[in-house]
């Protein structure tokens, strides 16, 4: 048993939950969230005794401190919470891309700030900001999803300062093949993007949960963005 505490932000399903399987069966603690209390505490009693469900909706940052008030120690910290939007600039949302904007810059940030007296002040103590590759690599719809993925190494840089020697990382994943989002994918679309990846196969879940578990336990790594694609960028 490692004896570490874990919390995870946007634990109860996709790759967030993917981490918090890991984690447990390599003998962590596990807290993870969801908007709804019932969905996190579900999922955390299919995780067992080494699980807790909490609900935190990053969206609605003045409500974060309360809902984590009963939070205790913790050695490390993923916020993997996030939304996708398709908002053009010919039909753009104010409403959609203020929400996406509020839930990772301003909901990520108010999430550290409501933890940090539980958070070790260690070198042992790793926190993971969930970006993606939209950030270097956009598509039709993608401004506000762009901004503030590329938003997120500049978050990264400054709490790596400020809370050192607490170690901060960016993780940035490409097309994930075996996600929930991805496999729901229409027959054709995945495979195109696999044919532009080098080697034929897009990056999995697998890979993901191994670079969070590398950016938020190295005790060597901090202020470090990392994309996980499989070298999709370079084609």
């Amino acid at each position: 048993m490692s004896g570490r505490t874990i919390l995870i932000a946007g634990g109860s399903s996709g790759i967030g939950l993917e981490l918090a399987k890991d984690l447990v069966a390599d003998g962590d603690r596990v807290i993870l969230t969801s908007r709804s209390r019932e969905r996190a505490e579900e999922v955390a009693a299919s995780l067992g005794g080494s699980a807790t469900g909490v609900a935190l909706d990053v969206s609605e940052p003045e409500g974060i401190a309360a809902q984590l008030a009963d939070v205790g120690r913790l050695d490390g910290l993923v916020l993997a919470a996030i939304e996708r939007d398709a908002n053009s600039l010919r039909e753009y949302d104010i409403a959609r891309a203020r929400r996406l904007v509020t839930l990772k810059l301003i909901g990520y940030t108010e999430t550290i700030h409501s933890l940090i007296d539980r958070l070790e002040p260690s070198v042992e103590t790793g926190i993971v900001l969930f970006g993606g590759r939209a950030k270097d690599a956009p598509y039709p719809g993608s401004t506000t999803v762009s901004t503030i993925n590329g938003g997120i190494d500049g978050l990264m840089n400054t709490l790596a300062l400020e809370l050192a020697p607490i170690r901060v990382n960016a993780l940035h994943p490409g097309i994930i093949g075996d996600s929930p989002f991805w496999e729901a994918k229409p027959d054709g679309v995945v495979s195109g993007y696999e044919s532009r990846t080098p080697g034929g196969a897009l990056a999995t879940m697998t890979d993901v949960v191994d670079a969070v578990k590398f950016l938020l336990f190295n005790r060597g790594v901090s202020a470090h963005s990392l994309d996980v694609d499989r070298g999709w960028r370079i084609t």
